[in-house]
């Protein structure tokens, strides 16, 4: 009897882009804040600042240059996957971009049109017809889903070499009078997901779920909260305390279906890769995954960190992670031959996916 195999999607290479300007807690002491409700916040910034600090642990994020855009560091994150991976740029059968605002002007403007995968494929110079450029927008979970769509496309034969970038430029799109502008930064990463004969390695299992009711608002785009601002501008809003509850609720039992679908426990996990919008929510969410285990307390080291140095660049968050992780950039972190690792997001939509990877 003939039994068909089912190819393997594995990581050949990997890239990332993580822009020059360092900006600190100085860089917000002269900014004005208002409320959700309008309202002027009439305390010294050195301790709206601090608290914020103690709440997030960021204590700097990096901004790309007014002379870049998205595409630019997608580019770059792509050009190391690319060399990284050792292939020729031609055999690329798909490039897939996630992002949530596309190309975004130095003034704020978000621009889809052309798309950014196909921006890319033209900055990288590819002229294979045949290689299909995506965009996918789904929040920040959005690299972790293009994964998932790139694994079925190889499964199903209908690719062999994919590039999966994640790329956002949040410093461009936040109000100047919201204090969750300190969250949020730019970055790119990206790797090169290729087809692979061998037998449980790669992407073995994978999960998503959205909730699109009421959880549709904890993310979006709105108004200045300074009433006295231009009305007409809208910006990334992010009501942190339902997002801090739906998360906590549910990403930890998502990524146990998941496991559990790969047929694995806690103690098999290696690292545990979770998009980073705040710390005190990756801790609380990583602990609650523990104790569906009946584990109290956890290794720290398993979950690795970049948000205090990085801050929340979305999309770029997981692969610029793994990027840091498999070149050893990450003191104290490394992937060991078959280790497992769990990708985890959660963000707009209300949208959450995971992938638990086995390394080669």
């Amino acid at each position: 009897m003939y039994i068909e195999i089912m190819p393997s999607s594995v990581i050949v290479g990997s890239g990332s882009c993580i822009p020059e300007r360092v900006i600190d807690g100085s860089h917000f002491i002269n900014s004005k804040f208002y409320t959700d409700a309008g309202d002027f916040i009439d305390k010294p910034n050195e301790e709206i600042i601090k608290k914020f600090v103690d709440i997030t642990e960021i204590e700097e994020r990096r901004y790309l240059r007014n002379d870049q855009f998205n595409s630019d560091l997608g580019v770059q994150a792509a050009k190391e996957a690319i060399y990284d991976a050792k292939i020729e740029k031609e055999e690329i059968d798909y490039i897939i971009f996630a992002s949530n605002f596309g190309e975004v002007s130095a003034n704020g403007m978000a621009n889809f049109m052309p798309n950014m995968a196909a921006r890319v494929k033209h900055k990288l110079g590819i002229k294979n017809r045949k290689c299909i450029t995506y965009d996918m927008i789904f929040g920040c979970p959005g690299w972790v889903e293009a994964m998932i769509l790139a694994d079925d496309l190889i499964k199903l034969g209908k690719a062999k070499t994919i590039l999966v970038i994640g790329g956002e430029t949040l410093s461009r799109v936040t109000d100047p009078f919201d204090r969750n502008k300190m969250i949020f930064a730019d970055g790119a990463g990206a790797v090169v997901l290729q087809k692979s004969e061998q037998e449980n390695v790669g992407i073995i299992a994978t999960n998503t779920v959205c909730d699109n009711a009421e959880e549709l608002l904890y993310l979006e785009n709105s108004h200045s909260l300074n009433p006295e601002a231009d009305q007409e501008k809208m910006y990334i809003r992010m009501h942190g305390r339902k997002i801090y509850e739906y998360a906590l609720k549910n990403v930890p039992a998502a990524v146990k279906e998941t496991m559990d679908n790969a047929q694995i426990g806690i103690e098999d996990i290696d690292k545990i890769l979770m998009h980073q919008a705040n710390a005190k929510m990756d801790h609380a969410m990583v602990s609650r995954l523990y104790k569906l285990y009946g584990k109290s307390e956890y290794d720290e080291n398993v979950s690795p960190m970049t948000i205090q140095y990085l801050g929340n660049s979305s999309v770029a968050t997981i692969p610029t992670m793994y990027d840091l992780i498999a070149k050893g950039e990450m003191k104290g972190h490394s992937f060991k031959k078959g280790g497992y690792v769990v990708m985890g997001s959660v963000g707009a939509g209300m949208n959450i996916n995971c992938i638990v990877y086995k390394m080669p």
